[in-house]
């Protein structure tokens, strides 16, 4: 062979197989997770429901995070079948069923009620084979790359997981502009059939399964259990329940609540007893794991929220104000979140890069830092804002986040024994899902204690200012502030529809009418309301990024398990009689 070229080893060529894979797959996952969020006004409109119907605020809340709670629920599940049967055996099935529940999705027959019901369900479909994707894809990286290269890996990983979710919103508002709803599943399918043909050829199972293996039953029906519950008392503890703004005093909420955090302690105990538990508890002595976990997890509070609030405040809100149309706000809303993509591209990959050099603390702690700064940034901005102030800002978050992700994933798998990357991957990935669920819960239930402090007496005044009736101003000004959140959400003025529902139109002149129901009578009213929650959320994404930054800084420095070659730099670090290292030689 010519000695000027050098053959590629086999271990060589999988790696990058392997990357190109499991990025695709975690980017089509995550751009299906916020695809949703920007095209629901087409959605909603192709179904022919009714959005201020009473019945429509559960069934707009589970089409909406149908996909998280089944991928949320079942991750850690998933990640240890796959330590049980191969990752790559249940990636590829994860791939499979991710693109049939698109197919169905798009296929979904029926209109109103039943419609959003059966599209529910073909979400979850999504959500069981997301679930696989996200529970492996950082596992079949870890096995496939040394550690020297296993922040780049998952660096690029974590930037697809992320990235994905903005460049959803862009897509979901350009198929949005086209008003055909079909095409925002249907965008999946050729994706998912190439992704589904191409892991079954290419990719190869690399770890060793550990001997017999058996499932952990009480483990894993406790777990989903605890999880379940949680996530429906966090999904219908925010919407209205009798003459409350929310169901936090529903019983049905504090039941599903009590029922979760229960079943969640009778699982620590189960799996303190069992032979071969669904997740060994002594993984949480070593430290780099527990301390990437948490901070991870706070990472996610922060943000998880954000795009929400976000899509509200430019469809509902900014847009409107200065006069674009509802029909071209969600494509507008996603090119204007643009900014916090481009800046995780740019921090994600060098950051994970420089964190295989230098370790995984210094790049995550500023990472959560410069988090923190954006948030403390966003809470300046006015209502009606400057749109590079606004631009600038976001960029500076992403950047923030994309510093972070990659270091601290890769501090995460790194730490863990090989024969427990599934479930550990797994595990960070409930992590993450559930802090984005508890995150969304979180800031819907801050911007709903603001509106209905503020809202009814405003929206009241200014009806009455201009001509409605006082009776049935107060009639408009008391229904429940989820609604008015809800409207802005889906990009449409819901004033017009309420003035007929009461019959309120004959009251009024052609001019007054026409302003009422105008572009930008609705968005005034509910922009100071809104930006009174909303700066109360950015506070609180602010701390807990600062939080996650000592967590962070606190993780030590580099720790690999049992990479001899990274174990000759860590001696001073990390001493052989630490708690970490004695775990590590007993598992």
């Amino acid at each position: 062979m010519d000695g000027s070229r050098r053959e590629v080893k086999p271990e060589q060529r999988y790696k990058w197989i392997a990357l190109s894979n499991t990025t695709l797959g975690v980017l089509m996952a995550a751009i299906n997770q916020s695809i949703l969020i920007i095209a629901l006004p087409v959605i909603f409109n192709g179904l022919k429901v009714n959005p201020l119907a009473s019945s429509q605020t559960g069934l707009l809340l589970w089409v909406l995070l149908g996909f998280n709670v089944a991928t949320t629920v079942l991750l850690v599940l998933f990640g240890r079948l796959s330590d049980m049967f191969g990752r790559v055996r249940l990636y590829n099935l994860g791939f499979l069923i991710f693109t049939a529940g698109s197919v169905l999705a798009s296929l979904t027959w029926s209109t109103g009620e039943a419609g959003e019901v059966e599209l529910i369900a073909f979400r979850i479909v999504q959500g069981i084979g997301g679930g696989f994707l996200f529970a492996n894809s950082a596992a079949i990286l870890t096995d496939a790359f040394p550690e020297n290269q296993r922040g780049l890996a998952l660096g690029l990983n974590q930037v697809a997981a992320i990235g994905g979710g903005i460049i959803g919103l862009l897509v979901g508002g350009a198929l949005a502009a086209t008003g055909h709803w079909r095409w925002v599943f249907l965008v999946n399918v050729p994706v998912g059939v190439v992704g589904t043909v191409w892991a079954f050829v290419a990719l190869r199972e690399v770890a060793q399964r550990q001997g017999r293996q058996r499932l952990d039953i009480w483990g894993n029906l406790l777990l989903t259990a605890g999880l379940l519950g949680i996530m429906l008392g966090l999904t219908y503890g925010i919407m209205p329940y009798q003459r409350h703004s929310m169901g936090w005093s529903n019983p049905r909420v504090l039941s599903e609540l009590a029922g979760g955090m229960a079943s969640l302690i009778l699982f620590v105990v189960v799996e303190k007893f069992a032979e071969q538990p669904l997740f060994d508890l002594k993984l949480f002595g070593i430290w780099p794991f527990t301390a990437g976990s948490l901070s991870g997890l706070l990472a996610s509070l922060a943000r998880g929220g954000l795009q929400f609030m976000l899509i509200i405040w430019l469809q509902g809100i900014y847009l409107p104000l200065h006069g674009t149309s509802y029909a071209n706000t969600p494509f507008i809303a996603g090119l204007y979140i643009l900014p916090q993509m481009f800046g995780f591209l740019a921090a994600g990959p060098v950051s994970g890069m420089l964190s295989d050099r230098f370790g995984a603390r210094t790049f995550a702690t500023i990472g959560m830092v410069v988090t923190a700064a954006g948030f403390s940034l966003l809470e300046t901005l006015p209502v009606d804002f400057n749109r590079w102030a606004f631009w600038s800002y976001l960029f500076v978050i992403g950047t923030g986040m994309g510093l972070f992700a990659s270091p601290n994933s890769a501090a995460i798998m790194n730490a863990l024994p090989a024969r427990y990357r599934g479930v550990g991957s797994g595990m960070r990935s409930t992590f993450t899902n559930a802090g984005s669920m508890l995150s969304m819960s979180l800031f819907f239930s801050i911007m709903i204690a603001g509106l209905a402090q503020k809202l009814p007496q405003a929206l009241q005044s200014g009806l009455i200012k201009h001509g409605v009736p006082a009776s049935g101003a107060v009639r408009i000004a008391h229904l429940p502030p989820t609604s008015s959140l809800f409207a802005a959400l889906l990009g449409y003025n819901p004033l017009q529809r309420l003035l007929q529902q009461f019959h309120l139109l004959k009251d009024l002149s052609a001019s007054q009418a026409h302003y009422v129901a105008g572009h930008t009578f609705f968005p005034a009213l509910i922009g100071p309301p809104f930006m009174h929650g909303l700066k109360l959320a950015f506070t609180v994404s602010l701390i807990m990024s600062a939080v996650a930054a000592v967590i962070s800084f606190f993780r030590g420095k580099r720790y690999v398990h049992g990479d001899e070659t990274a174990n000759r730099t860590r001696a001073a670090d990390n001493p052989p009689d630490g708690p970490g290292s004695r775990l590590g030689r007993r598992l």
